[in-house]
């Protein structure tokens, strides 16, 4: 993470953090497709706004759930930095499958769920992964 994504997280309001669940299984990696869209912002990993004592990874597995019905626990955290789209502070957390399977589970905020190889993420979130997602899909993917 660069020094001016540090500073930029350490100023961000709180309103403003969100936390995303990196979630890979059986060779794939979860996204969601927002009802919403923020610009480009279309398909994305489970995420969302961290609660008032919640830790990120806290909320990444609460989302997680909430949006596409998956128990997962949280394994680590890959980084954060304020997103180029959204401009908020986003962490970003590997999380490991449970139990449940994939679905729409929030019809009001998601409206479809999807397990994507490596190859095809390009396809789905077209302006590129943050570094270090990146630099993790790169290598749990790979066959």
């Amino acid at each position: 993470m660069s020094d001016r994504e540090t500073s930029l997280n350490d100023n961000a309001p709180p309103q403003r953090r969100v936390a995303g669940a990196v979630v890979v299984h059986e060779g794939r990696v979860l996204l969601v497709r927002r009802r919403v869209e923020e610009g480009q912002l279309s398909w994305q990993f489970p995420a969302g706004k961290v609660e008032p004592g919640e830790s990120c990874e806290e909320a990444a597995v609460r989302e997680t759930k909430e949006e596409a019905g998956l128990d997962v626990v949280a394994v680590a955290r890959l980084g954060e930095r304020v997103h180029p789209i959204t401009r908020r502070q986003v962490s970003y957390t590997v999380c490991e499958l449970v139990g449940g399977t994939a679905h729409v589970a929030d019809a009001d905020e998601i409206a479809e769920v999807a397990w994507v190889t490596l190859l095809e993420i390009s396809q789905y979130i077209p302006y590129g992964l943050f570094e270090p997602v990146q630099q993790h899909l790169d290598v749990v993917l790979r066959s």
